[in-house]
């Protein structure tokens, strides 16, 4: 008896899916692509009407699990780049690329060459960065080496090896920055979730704590982060954090206090995501 095709598969597997995720179908597309070792591009224009390979239903048992398709995958797009990914970093938020824009903006007619990210993880920030200015070298700082092993992969596989140095680094340790120099432009992507915050099970039972949670308010980090900023800065550089939706108005503060201006930058959905610095 022939087995159902991916068409009929594919409609019962997101169905499987609509109750642990929002994107059931697409997680379900990405996942038999996968199976197939194929795009989904592949998958949807000449291949829907094939037995769906056997595998298939392990890797829905597992989305079911709430593990994330990005894990399962083993890789995440982000500005453009295919990024290895695996459960030692965070997995690549689209919303993350407004740190990227904002640059952009910022950095208009003075393109950067020192570049730092700190809390570099998978390497996206640096990465997209490094592409977006071609001239630039830039320096990743880590403190896990999973991490920094994973961040150090996709520069090779971008071909940007040589520009970008990922090195270990722990900002809660004194003088953590003393031997850094300074920057053109410095990029973060911190820990700032509040510690008791509700999180779907994808993110709080799979993605690295130490990458997300920063205190009771969410802010711990950004109090040591942004007071090194005016030293790690050079004359005329520039700064762009990420932020939780509700903590502009906080780093902000930090920010001024530390003698720097603050701008905003909200996210395609229109929430504030990014505090420019300068």
């Amino acid at each position: 008896m022939r087995m159902p095709d991916i068409a009929q598969t594919l409609r019962e597997a997101a169905a499987q899916l609509a109750a642990t995720s929002d994107t059931a179908r697409l997680d379900a597309e990405l996942l038999m692509a996968h199976a197939l070792g194929m795009t989904r591009t592949e998958l949807l224009l000449r291949h829907m009407q094939a037995e769906a390979p056997p595998g298939f239903a392990a890797l829905i048992q597992r989305r079911m699990a709430h593990e994330p398709v990005a894990y399962m995958l083993g890789s995440q797009p982000f500005y453009g780049l295919d990024l290895e990914v695996t459960p030692a970093v965070l997995i690549p938020r689209g919303d993350s690329e407004t740190l990227i824009e904002a640059a952009r903006t910022a950095r208009a007619g003075r393109p950067p060459t020192r570049i730092l990210d700190l809390g570099t993880g998978s390497g996206a920030l640096l990465l997209a960065a490094l592409t977006l200015w071609p001239e630039a070298q830039g320096i990743g700082l880590e403190r896990s080496s999973s991490a920094r092993d994973v961040a150090r992969r996709n520069a090779a596989r971008h071909g940007l090896a040589a520009r970008a140095t990922i090195r270990e680094g722990d900002w809660t340790r004194p003088d953590w920055h003393h031997a850094l120099g300074q920057f053109d432009l410095v990029l973060a992507n911190p820990p700032y979730v509040e510690d008791a915050a509700d999180l779907a099970p994808s993110v709080r039972a799979h993605e690295p704590a130490e990458a997300l949670f920063a205190g009771a308010d969410g802010m711990a980090d950004y109090r040591l982060l942004v007071p090194t900023i005016p030293a790690l800065l050079a004359p005329g550089g520039t700064a762009v954090f990420e932020i939780g939706a509700s903590q502009a108005e906080a780093v902000g503060a930090l920010a001024r206090e530390a003698g720097l201006t603050a701008h905003v930058h909200a996210d395609l959905a229109g929430r504030p995501r990014a505090v420019e610095m300068a």
